[in-house]
């Protein structure tokens, strides 16, 4: 996930490396400790080992960088979360509604019901892309 690759050379994260990932995002550069605790608290049951395991092939992916520099590892992600977000929201709204917004929105407005809020911030989006 390197920063001046494009799209297409893009390594799409699988499920375990995306969790390992958002915690990244979420609490910035950290231990195979943290994010294995954080895993275990929000995700699911898993292993330490299998935690380092993995957080060490992404290091080798380039996905993953690791600031060997102290006792304890640091990780940090390569790739902003936001980037790594629209690629892969790219990826599925291309595959699962032939590259269709509308289909995707009208698919997700139709099977989850959404708050107040978030049909009034949906409102402000669409009137600010309309004026565009």
């Amino acid at each position: 996930m390197k920063s001046d690759r494009n799209t297409d050379a893009f390594i799409e994260p699988t499920k375990a490396e995306l969790e390992i990932l958002q915690v990244l995002w979420q609490y910035g550069p950290s231990t195979v400790r943290l994010v294995n605790d954080k895993l275990n608290e929000e995700k699911r049951s898993v292993q330490y080992t299998s935690t380092l395991k993995l957080m060490q092939i992404m290091v080798e992916k380039n996905m993953l960088t690791r600031d060997e520099s102290q006792m304890k590892h640091i990780y940090m992600p390569v790739e902003e979360e936001q980037k790594t977000k629209s690629f892969l929201l790219e990826r599925f709204v291309n595959s699962m509604f032939n590259g269709s917004a509308s289909k995707l929105m009208m698919n997700l407005l139709g099977h989850k019901k959404a708050s107040e809020d978030e049909l009034s911030a949906i409102r402000d989006l669409l009137n600010k892309e309309a004026n565009k």
